[in-house]
């Protein structure tokens, strides 16, 4: 039996339980308050340092709290830390935790657990996929690259419930870095007694409103009220459902059959009717995040810039979001947003030309390069399950044939396509990256050297790294902007990512949650919600 169907008998037993009246002169019994949610893609881990994806990110927020955490409007707000300082020289950050934080074990949650959990992430054997958005931090990238040993990571303990963090440099986006999921904690206990079986249910140990209950993978994963947690008081939903599947059209039929409560990705063609028939119940919104293929810049043809700058030129973006994609997404001909805080968004030099010009340019470029209609080039092409991912790629490739390109498409599950990537084992792939804080610095850093497992086209040049490595240090907010800016320009000249769109969130939410807030990281918290009948 599926943990839908076992919570659906719980609620309607609860239900029949609370008509039937007090038994022995008892209270009736409350009804199960279950929130059902469609996650779009079966997480790799539950081990918040070994993630990457905005789907695990969803579940993982329910289950621990950093020192600081999003409000519904994407704000910084109060988490395991109840305040903070910052020195005046931009350097220190001094952190006061509640003494009423515990885990779900009741232990307190102490400033010792955040030391542990910061120097894990950056400890070069666990191999963390993320742990490269902590190296403002003093000393994390050379704990992380192995030149220098964990206790020297810029982190320590005043006492039991004081946190000091040391930066490297003044960091003005440091708040909103550790509201990702590199800045929850992870207990040491339960790692100490588990080794990497401590993610199971029975045997995690969390500190967030919700508790790990159950995992049936392929199926669902349960989360159930956290006892312990420091504002237990006020989270009025029992029970939280992911679902994973990632056929969004099966998705959207079970969300109207009222199976969810919740759905976090939406067929595009099914928004016109969407918008026509369930208006109150769709959410699309401005989302921090671009959508794009990363190119292998290791591999044959791809090493050679001018096949890169040929396909990116090809791709007719406004025709993608125009008759493909149909929620109001942006055509991209950068890869950093506009609006982003404290900069000017750059684009690529042909921005401006209209696409029958940049047809002609690309297929000069794809002649010089060697190939053509008696040369064609063929390379796979991969992508997650989506049908949106599919149509995408249909499209693009069909714009590709006017330069004699033949493209297979590959299709796997995202836990699959995404260890690819990491790996190498691939030509070009889809990808969308989300930015975890609002800054140029947040999209640009994936094409750092240093960046290794993210970095999945395997980019590396000495000028961009240069840039970017000055901008981290740069204490003059108009002259990192321009550094930034320098980087995005090689970027946009070198294309091992080719931008196509910069996305909107697209989400269906039933009428019956309330709380909702649409916000630009289309982040959420269940103990903010509530359901009602």
């Amino acid at each position: 039996m599926t943990g839908f169907a076992l919570s659906r008998i719980c609620g309607a037993f609860a239900a029949a339980l609370l008509l039937a009246g007090p038994v022995g002169g008892s209270a009736p019994a409350a009804a199960e308050k279950v929130l059902r949610i469609a996650n779009m893609g079966e997480p790799e881990s539950l081990d918040p340092h070994k993630t990457s994806t905005t789907g695990e990110s969803r579940i993982l927020r329910q289950l621990f709290e950093g020192l600081v955490v999003h409000d519904p409007k994407a704000n910084v707000a109060p988490g395991v830390a109840e305040s903070w300082t910052v020195s005046e020289d931009g350097l220190t950050y001094t952190f006061k935790l509640r003494s009423n934080a515990k885990w779900s074990n009741g232990d307190p949650v102490t400033a010792n657990d955040f030391v542990f959990s910061f120097r894990r992430i950056e400890d070069p054997n666990l191999r963390a996929q993320y742990s490269e958005v902590l190296y403002p931090i003093l000393n994390a990238e050379e704990v992380n690259t192995g030149k220098t040993a964990v206790d020297q990571l810029g982190v320590k303990a005043i006492n039991a419930t004081t946190l000091e963090i040391a930066l490297k440099a003044p960091t003005p986006y440091f708040l909103q870095l550790l509201t990702h999921t590199t800045g929850l904690p992870v207990n040491p206990k339960a790692i100490a007694e588990h080794g990497n079986d401590w993610v199971k249910p029975g045997r995690m140990i969390s500190n967030g409103a919700y508790m790990l209950g159950d995992v049936k993978p392929q199926a669902f994963i349960k989360l159930v009220k956290n006892p312990q947690y420091w504002d237990a008081g006020k989270v009025t939903i029992d029970t939280v459902m992911f679902d994973p599947s990632e056929d969004r059209p099966s998705v959207l039929k079970r969300y109207r059959a009222g199976e969810f409560d919740i759905v976090t990705d939406l067929p595009n063609d099914q928004l016109g009717w969407l918008r026509q028939n369930m208006p109150k119940e769709l959410h699309i919104a401005p989302y921090a995040g671009v959508y794009f293929y990363t190119v292998n810049v290791t591999r044959p043809p791809f090493n050679d810039v001018r096949v890169r700058q040929a396909l990116a030129m090809a791709v007719n973006r406004e025709v993608l979001v125009e008759r493909i994609t149909l929620a109001g997404e942006l055509p991209a001909y950068g890869f950093v947003p506009d609006g982003t805080a404290d900069y000017t968004s750059q684009k690529v030099s042909w921005a401006k030309m209209n696409q029958a010009a940049r047809d002609a340019e690309a297929i000069k470029l794809m002649t010089a390069a060697g190939y053509g209609p008696r040369k064609p080039l063929k390379f796979k092409l991969n992508y997650n399950t989506s049908e949106n991912h599919k149509k995408i790629a249909v499209a693009i490739a069909a714009m590709w044939k006017k330069l004699g390109v033949e493209v297979e498409l590959v299709n796997t599950e995202a836990k699959v396509h995404f260890a690819t990537m990491r790996q190498g084992d691939f030509e070009m792939a889809r990808t969308g990256w989300i930015a975890d804080y609002n800054d140029a610095q947040s999209y640009l850093y994936l094409s750092q050297t240093s960046t290794r497992q993210q970095n999945y086209a395997r980019f590396s040049n000495p000028e961009f790294d240069k840039l970017m490595d000055q901008a981290s240090v740069a204490s003059d907010m108009r002259k990192r902007a321009e550094l930034l800016q320098q980087a995005e320009t090689i970027l946009l000249r070198e294309l091992p990512v080719i931008p196509l769109y910069f996305y909107v969130s697209k989400d269906l939410v039933s009428l019956k949650v309330k709380g909702w807030q649409d916000n630009p990281f289309d982040v959420f918290h269940a103990r903010n919600l509530s359901l009602v009948e």
